[in-house]
This record gives structure tokens, C-alpha cells and sequence, in this order.
């Protein structure tokens, strides 16, 4: 059993609520309210921004140079390619990359961004890149089982685009470094002394990123102004 793999099962309610989420359900069956997704979009160029800053700590925190590379090399992806495609990604649906930079950042973004580098702060790799799993692999497994979910819409589903990002074959290749980049911090620097306060990490980023999702649903709850 990975090291990831370990840690969902033992996050148990925190992991499933995450991944199952009612947001998640909702792009699946194709009738999530579009300025839920519009909003989730707009915080979604924000919390790059931040986890662009996490992986620039990640090359700090890092004990070799080949893992000093790669969350150098992801830094650039995220800065130079992941946010250029989420640019143009939403573009289709009305928002420029200068408008969602001028927009104040939601309390649930701040709360995850932040919590993820002062992990990082305050421990070492290890504990980062913890942090960082269930968003960076989460999706992925996200993606993958609403793509495979025969109740998924396939025709005339606003959001298969977002679907078959994160289920294709490059999202899905940065999912298998994530999770081997893990087991090698944990051969290197973990102990079964340090599992308690690795997993409480794991399901705290699992509780934020439920909060994430909610954050979309309960802005298109909110009166509109306009």
C-alpha cells in the first residue's frame, strides 16, 4: 500500500466527503448551477497563484537535488502552463486572467492556501507535500471516476471539459509523480512515529478542500446582485 493510499483509507469520512462532494456530483450529472462553477473558476486562478508560492517552498524544503528539480519544474508548469491553460479555460466562460486578479480571495481559499505553506513553514517535504496530496492527486482520482461513472452525462455536459482534463493522460501522469514523490519522502524521512500527524494533516486538507467546493455552492445560493 502507497503512503497515499494508506492515508485516504484512514481519513475515512474526511476523504469521502471530499470526493464525493455534491459539487462533484453536480459536474458529473451536468447540472451544477453555472455561477457555482463560475465562481470555483475564478478562486481556482487565485489558489494556483498560491500553490505556484507552496512548490517554490517544496525546492526550499527539499534534501536532494532531484526533488529540489522537480518541484521546480512544477512551479514553472503551474506558473508558465496550468495557469495559461485555466486562462484560456475561462475564457469560454466569460472571465479574463485580469479580472480574476483583481478579485478579493473567498475566506475558504485563504484557509486552504494558506494552511498548505504554513505546513510546509512549520515541518519539512514530508509534511508538505501531505498537504499538497489530496489536491494534486485528489483531483485526479476525481477526474478518473466521474469519466469511468456510467451516470455521468456525456452529451451536452457543460463541464466534460473539466472532467476530461484532470481524467487525461497528463493530469493523470502528474497524479503518479505526486504519489511516488510521496513514498519517497516517507522511505527517506517517515517513521510510524510521525503517521498521527501526517494523516491529521491529510484529513485537514481534505476538510478544506470539501470547503473549496462548498465555497462555489454557496455562492450561487447567495442573491445575485445585477
Amino acid at each position: 500500500m502507497t503512503l497515499f493510499d494508506r492515508l485516504r483509507h484512514d481519513a475515512g469520512t474526511d476523504w469521502h466527503d471530499y470526493v464525493e462532494h455534491e459539487f462533484v456530483h453536480a459536474l458529473g450529472a451536468g447540472n451544477l448551477p453555472p455561477s457555482a462553477f463560475r465562481y470555483y473558476l475564478e478562486q481556482d486562478y487565485l489558489f494556483l497563484f498560491h500553490f505556484a508560492r507552496a512548490y517554490a517552498l517544496a525546492a526550499f524544503k527539499a534534501d536532494t537535488i532531484e526533488d529540489m528539480r522537480a518541484a521546480a519544474e512544477t512551479m514553472r508548469l503551474i506558473l508558465e502552463v496550468e495557469m495559461g491553460m485555466h486562462v484560456k479555460y475561462c475564457a469560454g466562460w466569460g472571465l479574463t486572467e485580469q479580472a480574476m486578479r483583481a478579485l478579493p480571495e473567498d475566506r475558504a481559499n485563504m484557509a486552504y492556501t494558506r494552511y498548505v505553506i504554513e505546513r510546509g513553514l512549520a515541518g519539512d517535504a514530508l509534511d508538505l507535500h501531505t498537504a499538497l496530496a489530496p489536491c494534486v492527486i485528489g483531483y485526479g482520482i476525481v477526474g478518473r471516476a466521474l469519466e469511468r461513472d456510467p451516470d455521468t452525462l456525456r452529451a451536452g455536459n457543460p463541464y466534460s471539459e473539466w472532467i476530461a482534463m484532470y481524467a487525461g493522460a497528463e493530469y493523470q501522469a502528474i497524479v503518479k509523480s505526486a504519489g511516488e514523490r510521496l513514498d519517497r519522502l516517507w522511505a527517506r524521512r517517515g517513521n510510524e512515529a510521525r503517521y498521527a500527524a501526517l494523516l491529521a494533516t491529510f484529513r485537514d486538507a481534505c476538510r478544506l478542500e470539501s470547503a473549496f467546493w462548498q465555497m462555489g455552492l454557496d455562492h450561487a445560493a447567495r442573491p445575485q446582485q445585477g
